[in-house]
């Protein structure tokens, strides 16, 4: 039994994930997105066995230990640099997406001192309100990079669903689509079209995915088999790839609803108890610190999540057909927020199997 909290990644789920995802984009390429997972090269290997053309991450922390790790697969930078790590960016990433002519200027300089070259991919704002340009200023963008003699424009991408949750649908993707070839027609070049993420997959399954879209950039979808419009399963995709494990450290019979004044929780809300009598709870050694206790669903029957300290997951056990034991495990999946906090977390050990 594990002694402290723990996520088990199978990488043998991650490949096969990752090999469905890509077959399922026919001919498509696929950038396997790491960002998740801290770039973890044990998962860019899975991915890569999957498939996949090549990996992306928003940090170039997480790019350049792909780098270090071995891997000389085509690496994507999606978060824009500053201007003052244009240089590692250049020497890290083969492709980064890009918005602001400054930040593409310093990498054009960073290019020619280290004699080489860089391309990127001009983001447009379709709506989503995270990282582009608005439509209208594409043109300059692209006269002003196609200048540069130090870089690439290599294609028009569009970020959606990430922050303004907006979807992917016929309309903004063929408006993307439409961008690129006006783009097209101005410089007198193919562009690559980069569709979007895990989200753009709805719009495969729909029908709506334009045949003109080169590519996506999956992270979600292949890690955690879901897709991320409405987080049910998609493509019949493994949904357990990573499971999380936590220690019980307390099982005791106890009231449901707190007794005496109450005030704020220790993260400033007030919450709300119901009155269900007593009942068998236990506490795992894991916490907010760690993970959302909304975002962690028990597998073990009988298990419900109550809530959450920094470092205390408190759960209603009543309904387990065998109570736990102090020392026991008790398993979770985790969702995106989940996934994402646990394997930042240096208190979560990360175990590997199935390579």
């Amino acid at each position: 039994m594990p002694a402290q909290a723990t996520i088990t990644i199978d990488l043998s789920k991650i490949t096969e994930n990752a090999r469905r995802v890509v077959e399922a984009l026919g001919g498509r390429e696929v950038f396997g997105v790491t960002k998740v997972t801290c770039g973890s090269p044990e998962v860019a290997r899975a991915m890569l066995a999957g498939g996949v053309t090549g990996l992306a991450d928003s940090r170039l922390e997480n790019l350049a230990g792909l780098r270090d790790a071995g891997i000389t697969a085509p690496l994507w930078l999606l978060r824009a640099p500053v201007p003052s790590l244009a240089e590692e960016t250049v020497r890290v990433a083969d492709v980064s997406l890009e918005s602001e002519i400054e930040t593409v200027v310093a990498l054009d300089i960073a290019a020619g001192r280290l004699g080489r070259r860089h391309a990127v991919v001009a983001m447009v704002d379709l709506g989503d309100l995270r990282e582009g340009m608005m439509p209208e200023d594409l043109p300059a963008f692209v006269d002003a990079v196609e200048a540069l003699p130090n870089i690439d424009l290599h294609g028009v991408g569009v970020s959606l669903t990430c922050y303004g949750a907006i979807v992917p649908t016929a309309e903004n993707l063929s408006e993307l689509v439409a961008l690129t070839q006006s783009t097209e027609a101005r410089i007198g070049r193919r562009l690559y079209v980069s569709g979007g993420m895990s989200s753009s997959l709805d719009a495969l399954v729909q029908g709506v995915l334009p045949e003109r879209v080169d590519g996506l950039r999956i992270g979600e979808s292949i890690l955690l088999g879901v897709s991320t419009v409405t987080r049910d399963p998609i493509l019949d995709l493994h949904t357990d790839a990573i499971v999380a494990q936590a220690p019980v450290i307390e099982v005791m019979r106890k009231p449901s609803k707190p007794r005496g004044i109450s005030a704020q929780d220790a993260f400033g809300g007030r919450p709300v108890f119901e009155d269900r009598g007593e009942r068998l709870r236990a506490i795992c050694a894991v916490g907010r610190q760690d993970a959302p206790p909304e975002g962690l669903r028990p597998l073990d029957e009988g298990v419900e999540v109550l809530g959450a300290s920094s470092d205390h997951l408190v759960l209603d056990v009543d309904a387990m057909p065998t109570a736990p034991q102090v020392g026991d495990t008790l398993r979770f999946v985790p969702d995106y927020s989940a996934t994402l906090r646990l394997f930042t977390s240096p208190y979560v050990d990360k175990a590997y199997i199935g390579a």
